[in-house]
């Protein structure tokens, strides 16, 4: 037996026109460390609510790996972190990931995403979330999608907007270490529907189906 059968995610794809999404074994997880210690974001700005990318070097690569590591040790139906790694042509670009807790019962997920400063202005982004919405929705039954990005984070908001979101409100938190805007947004299952889209297929999904809390 492989390890895939025992960790049925290492086999999970989700694939549109322009990329694929894979849940990253350690070889892919390496290749998604050092894009990002090459850099995701100018570092006069934070998009992030945990400000990962200001760690130094070699800390960023170490807890990077432990990050990923630890979602795998502790994930559970009931909480779990889907970390997908975003491939163009081979290469790996970035990551998209969703999120949630008592998924089998509340059927809602939250996304999060970043990519390589140097793949980035190319519309990657807004086809990684359609990616990630559609593995949600069609491939694990979702009834809501949540998001959410701080006030001037013009990039994720422009995608967010374009893929039909509905604001949901907004709360002050700490940004490195002052208080700032975070700007919240749910889409529901029938605003997916009306722009389902037929040209994004998902692979590997069965197996991994009780890891989500499906029955």
């Amino acid at each position: 037996m492989a390890l895939i059968d025992h960790w049925p995610l290492f086999g999970l794809r989700v694939l549109t026109p322009r990329l694929e999404l894979r849940y990253p074994d350690d070889g892919v997880l390496a290749e998604l460390i050092e894009l990002s210690a090459k850099g995701v974001h100018d570092p006069a700005t934070m998009p992030f609510s945990i400000p990962w990318t200001d760690a130094p070097a070699g800390e960023l690569q170490r807890s990077s790996a432990q990050f990923f590591w630890r979602a795998r040790a502790t994930w559970t139906a009931d909480d779990w972190n889907c970390s997908m790694a975003v491939l163009v042509n081979g290469e790996v670009v970035g990551l998209q990931s969703l999120f949630a807790k008592q998924f089998g019962v509340r059927r809602a997920f939250e996304t999060g995403s970043w990519l390589g400063i140097e793949h980035q202005g190319k519309g990657i982004g807004k086809e990684m979330r359609a990616a990630i919405l559609h593995l949600g929705f069609a491939g694990l039954g979702a009834e809501v999608a949540i998001t959410g990005a701080w006030h001037d984070n013009v990039a994720s908001l422009k995608v967010t907007s374009s893929l039909g979101y509905e604001p949901n409100g907004r709360e002050i938190l700490v940004r490195r270490d002052t208080a700032d805007v975070m700007l919240h947004f749910q889409m529901a299952r029938a605003a997916w529907e009306a722009q389902r889209r037929d040209d994004i297929t998902i692979e590997g999904l069965e197996p991994c189906l009780e890891l989500f809390g499906i029955s």
